[in-house]
């Protein structure tokens, strides 16, 4: 197995572009179980941890860019304030062991259905920036996702940075899982309010081929607020409404039978999920706007 270290951005993508086959590697929680377990053999190993721009992040235009190697454990820390339901997602992440090794760019660049950072990712309509030694491209995250455990990267690209746009109103991340900690997602499910583009955001992980979003359930939440102008004057949704919003969640979702649940199980949660989550943020949403 031939080791690539790179110093820099530059002759991080040169590596890459030399060495197309190179499995990229930055916290190592997800490429070290792979090789671990014997899963995955790779040709070379194209090392980043000593990439600093990598770890780096701050404002551009309307989006905060996060570059690919900041942990989650920065994430809670340093951005939890900008970013709550990224935030909230990131503290389901293993332990504070893996929380300080492991990053939102690897978990997109291994694009598993049930990654933890991808439903608050797709919730808030993220963007992820991709590059190669002929220059960079920005795609939305939702299109980023094409298969289990496949993405529109290039062979010859790496993951240089996500961008979200701040929080404008409450974020919510539920994850089911058989504990509280260090558990891969039976299902998952995000949820953004944003009052000022009036629009409910969502992402659905672990019950689908891909991350997921549910946008008939978002434009009938949608419908609802507008209709009963809850948004200027926030009141109680319907309780027939939150009802149908979670069956329009759960509807979304294209779930298996495994060993962590049931096809069934996962519909029933994330219209639980669903509920629960919009209620949490509505009811964040009604105390603010009180104040």
């Amino acid at each position: 197995m031939e080791f690539l270290q790179p110093s820099t951005w530059t002759e991080a993508l040169q590596m890459k572009s030399a060495h197309p086959e190179a499995m990229p590697i930055a916290g190592g929680t997800d490429v070290m179980v792979e090789i671990n377990l014997d899963r995955h053999r790779p040709a070379s190993i194209l090392d980043l941890t000593r990439v600093t721009e990598l770890n780096q992040w701050g404002a551009d235009g309307e989006f905060l860019r996060i570059g690919a190697g900041v942990t989650y454990t920065r994430i809670i820390g340093e951005l939890g304030d900008r970013l709550p339901g990224l935030a909230m997602a990131s503290r389901t992440v293993g332990s504070p062991q893996i929380r300080n090794r492991g990053t939102v760019g690897g978990n997109l660049g291994s694009a598993s259905p049930a990654g933890d950072a991808h439903p608050p990712l797709l919730a808030t309509d993220a963007v992820v920036e991709l590059a190669s030694v002929g220059g960079t491209r920005r795609l939305p995250v939702r299109e980023f996702f094409t298969g289990p455990k496949r993405n529109a990267m290039k062979q010859d690209e790496l993951i240089a940075a996500f961008l979200v746009s701040p929080a404008k109103g409450p974020q919510q991340f539920s994850k089911v899982g058989t504990r509280n900690a260090m558990v891969i997602a039976v299902c998952s499910f995000a949820l953004t309010l944003d009052p000022v583009r009036k629009h409910i955001g969502t992402g659905i992980g672990s019950a689908a081929p891909t991350p997921v979003i549910a946008d008939e359930a978002e434009r009938f939440l949608e419908g609802v607020l507008d209709e009963g102008g809850l948004w200027e004057k926030p009141a109680s949704v319907d309780a027939s409404a939150l009802a149908r919003f979670g069956e329009l969640v759960a509807a979304a979702a294209k779930p298996i039978d495994d060993v962590r649940g049931t096809a069934a199980y996962r519909r029933h949660a994330l219209a639980v999920m669903a509920r629960r989550s919009f209620g949490w943020a509505w009811d964040e949403y009604r105390t603010k706007a009180s104040e």
